[in-house]
């Protein structure tokens, strides 16, 4: 598990791989990650949207963008969290990711950019 605080915000990851298979004649790598998110102040808080960089071991980057996790914006009252599973397919056996968090503070209508810390994606049979 790796995790980083940010103003309050403590986000935990961890991985696992799922399995590969063919897509377009093509062999994939799918990896889940199980991230949890919470709020550490004294603030309620709502995740607006997140940015990804998902990087493969074949040199490739990919950077996604949207709203929410999974379809949600969640409101994280203090001291709760919020938890959700969610995946990725890479071309290798070997990559990385990380990212931030949108956020609000509807005390304050402050804006929150949590850190989502870097974690690895790694088959067990491409690890030494």
């Amino acid at each position: 598990m790796v995790t980083q605080i940010t103003s309050g915000i403590k986000i935990s990851v961890t991985t696992n791989f799922e399995g590969t298979f063919y897509k377009d004649y093509k062999m994939h790598f799918a990896f889940g990650y199980k991230i949890t998110i919470e709020n550490l102040s004294e603030d309620t808080v709502q995740l607006l949207s997140r940015h990804w960089e998902v990087l493969d071991a074949l040199n490739t980057t990919e950077t996604v963008d949207g709203e929410g996790v999974v379809g949600k914006k969640p409101v994280i009252a203090p001291g709760k969290s919020h938890v959700y599973s969610s995946g990725c397919l890479l071309s290798s056996p070997i990559g990385a990711m990380q990212g931030y968090y949108n956020l609000i503070n509807l005390n304050t209508n402050g804006h929150i950019k949590a850190t989502i810390p870097n974690f690895k994606l790694s088959a067990p049979f491409a690890v030494n």
